[in-house]
């Protein structure tokens, strides 16, 4: 038995290398059809946002960093990593990330699937903004300092193309200069482009208004 072990952890070191080279050769490729650049590591963007899936736990990195344009917006794609508990109880937890700029600085805005650790943080006292539309409120979980600024970015028009199929279950969150989208697991290029369309609904539908209210006017760019 410790002779069979002896032979097997070389072997499984190779496969493991193996699957990393044959994945990063996939995502260079990906990138280079789609005229974007592969950056790999960049640890300014572990540190870049405050909030969940940032600003928790320790060992932050980045790898799998992907930047290019995408409907005339600059985009960026990453897996994400950090670290929970120590010693024997560590646990590293993965996200894919995606996050595209914005013309200005907007107040943050929140939206998460109205799922089960939703209702448990309503539970607990975390109130979430309610709308309209009771279609719109079971699906989707808003949270925003700015409650008029919500109502103004999350119109009719906004919640029924939010209650698609390819926007049901996504995270996404304005904040700052950027819209970001996360879900559980590594990168996967196949969500890059359906995703950041999600998100490019969004920015395009905040109102002109909104967008004079923060120094920005879509109408000259």
């Amino acid at each position: 038995m410790f002779l069979l072990v002896l032979l097997l952890v070389p072997v499984a070191a190779a496969a493991a290398l193996w699957y990393h080279h044959r994945r990063l050769t996939g995502i260079k490729e990906w990138a280079g059809r789609m005229g974007w650049s592969y950056v790999g590591s960049d640890r300014s963007l572990a540190s870049r946002w405050s909030r969940q899936p940032f600003g928790t736990g320790h060992a932050r990195r980045v790898s799998e960093a992907l930047t290019g344009p995408f409907q005339g917006r600059q985009a960026v794609s990453f897996t994400y990593r950090y670290t929970t508990g120590s010693g024997k109880n560590q646990t590293t937890v993965t996200h894919h990330v995606l996050a595209m700029r914005l013309p200005a600085f907007l107040p943050t805005l929140e939206l998460t699937p109205d799922g089960l650790g939703a209702r448990l943080a309503k539970v607990l006292g975390g109130q979430d903004i309610q709308f309209e539309s009771e279609d719109f409120n079971q699906a989707w979980r808003v949270v925003a300092p700015d409650n008029r600024f919500a109502h103004d970015v999350v119109h009719p028009r906004l919640m029924e193309r939010l209650l698609r199929a390819d926007a049901r279950g996504l995270s996404m969150r304005i904040e700052g200069t950027d819209i970001l989208c996360w879900s559980p697991g590594a990168t996967r290029l196949d969500v890059i482009g359906p995703r950041l369309q999600v998100m490019a609904a969004v920015v395009n539908a905040v109102p002109r208004f909104v967008w004079l209210d923060h120094g920005y006017d879509p109408g000259t760019s």
